[in-house]
């Protein structure tokens, strides 16, 4: 009989400490609203170590609330094609279709709030979160950076936008970045994020956002003389940017390679 009991009990303790791996659905309740995200975890994930974090903000085309469409193109993609690649944890929060300017509201305290229980949950490096978006998800990621600049290591930027804007897939409209007092809301950004190293790609053809949006972006940040690298490609469009971006190996060691200052 002791050694049964003993059996059980040891199944049950290798049971409670297995580790999921993979694409993993997730949710948290902000303001009384629940936000479905899902958490990637690389096989050879491990609690005995900390791991770098990607908070990945998708774009106008991606809300909802299923907590599954937005992981099916962009850095997700490029995950399942090189996990390699990947060796780190990455948050990939949802903000809703409720004709909000999405990241700039309530789905950016989700997305921060969700990054925050990845933290606990799977060890994470508080000093090694890179902050991504692309389009819609781009102006978010200026957004919570430029409001909360100590908390991330880098930031990356693709096809993204900071002025007055309208969506062209969602309708939204999303407010200029700066309050209306001020004249020019690209240097009002960048005096906010100019501490951090950042990588902006757009592409030329774009016929979604303006190309103009990240060139005035990047000026107004080398004027501060800020760790900014742009990367414009040459008959690229708007979703080929984002493909094109996450595609690029570069990219990826550059931002496993980044750590809070």
């Amino acid at each position: 009989m002791f050694v049964v009991v003993t059996l059980i009990v040891g199944a049950v303790g290798s049971a409670a400490q297995k580790i999921e791996t993979g694409f993993l659905d997730r949710s948290v309740i902000v303001n009384g609203n629940e936000y479905r995200y899902v958490v990637y975890v690389p096989r050879e994930f491990t609690r005995s170590r900390k791991w770098p974090v990607i908070l990945a903000l998708h774009g106008g085309g991606d809300y909802g609330s299923d907590g599954l469409k937005h992981t099916a193109s962009g850095l997700a993609n490029a995950i399942r094609r090189n996990p390699e690649r990947f060796p780190v944890i990455v948050v990939f929060p949802q903000a809703k279709a409720d004709g909000t300017p999405g990241w700039q509201r309530e789905g950016g305290q989700a997305a921060l709030a969700g990054l925050d229980k990845m933290l606990k949950d799977f060890n994470g490096d508080a000093n090694r979160i890179v902050l991504t978006g692309y389009s819609a998800g781009g102006n978010g990621t200026w957004s919570i950076a430029s409001r909360y600049p100590t908390r991330f290591a880098a930031i990356v930027h693709i096809c993204s936008f900071v002025a007055a804007f309208k969506g062209k897939t969602s309708g939204i409209d999303y407010p200029s970045l700066a309050p209306t007092d001020v004249s020019d809301v690209y240097k009002f950004v960048a005096e906010r994020v100019a501490k951090i190293p950042i990588w902006i790609f757009h592409g030329d053809a774009d016929q979604s956002v303006d190309v103009v949006e990240s060139r005035k972006m990047t000026a107004a940040l080398k004027s501060l003389g800020a760790n900014v690298q742009y990367t414009e490609l040459p008959g690229v469009d708007h979703n080929g940017a984002t493909n094109t971006a996450y595609a690029n190996a570069d990219l990826i060691e550059w931002m496993l390679k980044q750590r809070r200052r």
